[in-house]
């Protein structure tokens, strides 16, 4: 129970007297003997003693009808709908009528009146106490003095559609109905002066239920807005009490002896007496005498403080319309209580530094939250200049996120006060408006007081309640030292970097670093091996000997090892192995390793990897003492040479680097280098093995038996068994001329003329035997040149006699029509038709003859090939025999100089020096 004497009174209503706009600015007059007020739709309902209804509406226009022939006792202005019910009287006595209006429709100019019934339910006379309606016109209920009350049921505008029933009994007068709908449930609540009942209307046996053993005086009741569940008001002399159609709720200690009570958008009003009144169990003694003082109090329950008190003379009614409150007294005066905006009010509990009460009427109010936000950051500046910044802070986290952040950190850091300000920054990441800056300043609070176990509450936090960059959070815990919180936020949020970072350069915790490079995807697993690969090697060559193997063979991060799907699955990740060679630049035992498992896992590897493994295999080979073993490393890196996997130009530097004969020779003998291999041979002396080399690539390149013959000819020593092997090669295979044989040996002081003499004989033996041979050649070419002349001749000067007497085609007797042709064949002229190609040419001698012409076309297509002449009397051993071939072919022909006079005879001289001639003027045209 909430005392009001410890509720504060504020002037939250400005009282005006309501003036007539047509009196030229005085006081507004009532009709004279109102006897029931009501409001709603847009105007105010009067009823008088005279039987008449009126009707003011917002402009201050009044207009009357006559309802009654007496009087008008009670109205009831429903607010969805424009029906208005009145209870009044017709003729003397006790009878009372209800009427029920239709204030759209109109009847000769008054409103239309759709139902008139008695009130009465039988025919014992009772006056009618209080009147309710439901606002879904199913339901209208009317108390009387004698304490029954009467509900109608059905449509209340016509009598056919309704039906009226004795809904309670007693002896107590009825002093208060109300409806209430809550959902499909409708109750009545009524109050008497002894009791407070409720009814459930929407169950067919109509349960009460008795709230209180209590009641209060006639109109001391009223039934709540919605907001406030729609509870139902009884306002006694000693307390207010409110009630739930199941139970009595709040009271509240008003004193003071009531006579009327309202509730409008969360006001609840009361009028009281100035002094209290005897009793209230004379229903007659609510009467007041004209001359009586009423105190007027609107009260604000939920804020709990009086939002208006004032007295007035002789009040009527209070009613609520057009947004404020009307006083009507007996002396016809209106008055109008005109609520202040939500701002005035504001200023006024600001004035008084009541913050609470400003906030909680800012809600009820539904202020925005711009509004709020200003009224709280009001309060938490009044707090902080008294010095209570706990309670500042507390307010001022409420302006999150309408109040700019700065403005609040920078007075708490003034004032050095860090746990304040570490709880408003701590709310500021809570609703995720911290920036980068503010963090860090969290982060720097929670270092300076030492409080471990704030800081990690808060990095600790659910990842779904993760409020603040993570990366800034890092780096501020980072530098403050706290490198356990920094690597659990990095490994929790996945900032690989910044784990890997913290783990190598602060904690130096290099195999776990490793670990966890191992559980990364393989895209991040290789950039951070390419990273820190060198740093981890250094410290931890083994395991990250190991990581790297995986990483470039079939990499999967390290939880699904276990997994047996994983291992079944082909390589889909595999890192470059070349890349990685410089992370093993001061680990040759951890990269020989590394390149033997890269060959065996994938003989294709690239060849960068063989290159490397071929060097690492060299270096051992050269420094290696042991005999057997230097056999072994030998094999093994001539192994990699035969793989075909090197590059050719780096492994031949390697092998001349370290001297490595074998690889050497190998890798000339693959890229057919047979020169460097003599050379190689004669610069190591190995005279047996210059031969032998050139009876090996002698036939690719005859030059080589040469080179040999000039090499033992230079030498000084005693080579002559050498040198006549060479000698019989040369002599066998005609390489070269006997005068250049004889010029080269020359040079050797030690090769007498009995080395070459059998070589000279063989050589001028075969020259003999040669020429003898081409001279049997002339003589037979000449005799058969002389043969086909005369044929020629014959054929062009003699007739031509055709003896055969078969087709040389078919080989049957020949028949006319034939054909006989000049080289002797004859043919039948069906057989010429069918086989041959052209009737002008021999079936027979054509292919022969084809081949001729096509060997005549040859060379005149050869003869302008200069370029080409040129270029193969470079290139060819013996140009001689080039040169004859082309003088054959015709080329020298088609240039004549005539050297000798006119008339001079010519001979095989000058044939000679013509040829000559030729030969040079084609050279130097060429040049």
């Amino acid at each position: 129970m909430a005392a009001f004497l410890q509720w504060r009174r504020f002037v939250f209503f400005d009282k005006e007297t309501v003036k007539d706009p047509s009196e030229n600015g005085k006081n507004f007059q009532l009709p004279v003997g109102i006897s029931a007020c009501d409001s709603g739709r847009g105007h105010i309902v009067l009823g008088d003693m005279d039987g008449q209804i009126w009707f003011l509406t917002r402009s201050l226009q009044l207009s009357n009808f006559q309802a009654y022939k007496l009087r008008v006792t009670h109205l009831y202005q429903l607010k969805q709908h424009n029906i208005l019910v009145s209870v009044g009287q017709d003729e003397p006595g006790i009878n009372p009528l209800v009427k029920v209006w239709n204030l759209d429709k109109k009847d000769s100019g008054s409103p239309l009146c759709t139902r008139i019934f008695p009130a009465i339910p039988g025919n014992k006379p009772t006056e009618v106490s209080c009147l309710s309606v439901h606002e879904n016109l199913n339901f209208m209920a009317i108390g009387f003095t004698d304490g029954s009350v009467v509900l109608t049921k059905g449509d209340i505008t016509r009598d056919r559609h309704s039906k009226t029933l004795s809904l309670h009994e007693g002896n107590c007068p009825i002093t208060g109905l109300a409806f209430r709908q809550a959902g499909k449930v409708t109750h009545l609540f009524v109050a008497t002066l002894e009791k407070v009942q409720c009814y459930t209307l929407s169950v067919k046996e109509y349960p009460r239920i008795e709230l209180d053993t209590h009641g209060c005086a006639l109109r001391c009741s009223a039934l709540t807005d919605p907001s406030q569940d729609s509870q139902f008001i009884v306002a006694g002399d000693d307390c207010v009490y409110l009630y739930q159609p199941d139970e009595r709720g709040p009271c509240f200690a008003f004193d003071g002896h009531k006579l009327l009570t309202h509730w409008h958008r969360g006001y609840l009003l009361l009028l009281t007496h100035n002094n209290k009144s005897p009793s209230k169990s004379d229903y007659g003694s609510r009467q007041t005498s004209p001359t009586e003082k009423h105190i007027l109090t609107i009260y604000d329950l939920d804020n709990k403080f009086i939002a208006y008190s004032a007295a007035f003379d002789d009040v009527i009614d209070v009613l609520a319309e057009w947004g404020s409150f009307y006083v009507l007294t007996r002396d016809k005066t209106l008055y109008m209580l005109q609520e202040k905006d939500t701002q005035t009010k504001l200023e006024m509990l600001f004035k008084k530094n009541l913050f609470v009460m400003a906030i909680n009427l800012a809600k009820s109010q539904h202020l925005d939250n711009d509004g709020l936000s200003e009224i709280f950051r009001q309060y938490g500046d009044h707090l902080y200049v008294k010095g209570d910044h706990d309670g500042a802070i507390q307010q001022y986290i409420r302006t999150i996120g309408k109040l700019e952040p700065s403005y609040v950190i920078r007075k708490f850091l003034d004032a050095q006060r860090i746990h304040n300000l570490t709880a408003y920054l701590q709310a500021l990441h809570r609703q995720s408006l911290a920036n980068a800056d503010h963090t860090t300043l969290l982060l720097n609070c929670y270092t300076k007081l030492k409080d471990s176990s704030k800081l990690e509450e808060f990095i600790k936090s659910n990842e779904s309640e993760v409020h603040f960059d993570v990366e800034i959070a890092i780096k501020v815990l980072r530098q403050a030292g706290y490198h356990s919180h920094a690597v659990f936020l990095a490994e929790r949020h996945m900032h690989h970097e910044w784990y890997l970072k913290i783990q190598l350069e602060d904690l130096k915790n290099y195999q776990e670093a490793l670990r966890y490079i191992g559980r990364l995807p393989f895209d991040q697993a290789e950039s951070n091996m390419k990273r820190y690969g060198k740093i981890l090697m250094h410290h931890v060559p083994e395991s990250a000997t190991i990581l790297l193997k995986r990483l470039c063979t079939d990499y999967h991060p390290s939880k699904d090892s276990t997994d047996r799907d994983s291992l079944d699955r082909p390589a889909e990740n595999k890192a470059n192995s070349e890349e990685f060679i410089p992370v093993f630049a001061n680990n040759p035992r951890e990269l020989r390793a590394f390149l033997e498992h890269m060959i065996k896992v994938d003989p294709f590897s690239s060849e960068g990897v063989y290159d490397t493994l071929l060097e690492l295999r060299l270096q051992d080979w050269a420094h290696e003492q042991d005999p057997g073993k230097k056999k072994v490393l030998q094999e093994a890196a001539l192994s990699l040479l035969r793989s075909d996997n090197t590059v050719f130009d780096k492994a031949l530097v390697l092998c001349q680097m370290h001297n490595f004969k074998e690889g050497v020779l190998y890798l000339y003998e693959k890229g057919k280098l047979y020169q460097q291999i003599m050379h190689y041979h004669m610069q190591n002396e190995e005279y047996g093995k210059v031969v032998e080399a050139c009876k090996r690539y002698g036939d690719s390149e005859v030059c080589l038996w040469e080179q040999a013959l000039g090499y033992f000819a230079r030498k000084e020593e005693n080579c002559k068994a050498y040198i006549s092997e060479v000698l019989q090669h040369i002599d066998d295979n005609n390489l070269m001329p006997p005068l250049l044989v004889v010029q080269t040996l020359a040079h050797n002081s030690t090769a007498s003329l009995s080395v070459i003499k059998d070589y000279l004989i063989n050589k001028l033996e075969r020259e003999t035997q040669q020429i003898e041979e081409d001279e049997r050649k002339i003589r037979q070419y000449r005799e058969e040149t002389a043969h086909l002349r005369s044929e020629i001749q014959e054929l062009k000067t003699c007739a031509k006699i055709f003896q055969k007497t078969k087709c040389s085609m078919c080989n049957s007797p020949l028949e006319l029509p034939s054909v006989h042709f000049l080289c002797g064949h004859s043919f039948h002229q069906h057989c010429l038709e069918s086989f041959a190609e052209s009737e002008a040419e021999c079936p027979t001698c054509t292919p022969e003859n084809r081949k001729v012409m096509d060997m005549l076309r040859a060379q005149d297509q050869k003869r302008d090939l200069h370029d080409h002449f040129h270029r193969q009397l470079k290139c060819s051993n013996d140009g001689f025999s080039v040169i004859a071939d082309y003088f054959g072919r015709g080329v020298f022909n088609k240039l004549t100089l005539i050297t000798d006079p006119p008339g001079g005879k010519s001979g095989a001289g000058n044939l000679e020096a013509e040829f000559n001639r030729d030969l040079l003027i084609n050279t130097k045209r060429n040049v």
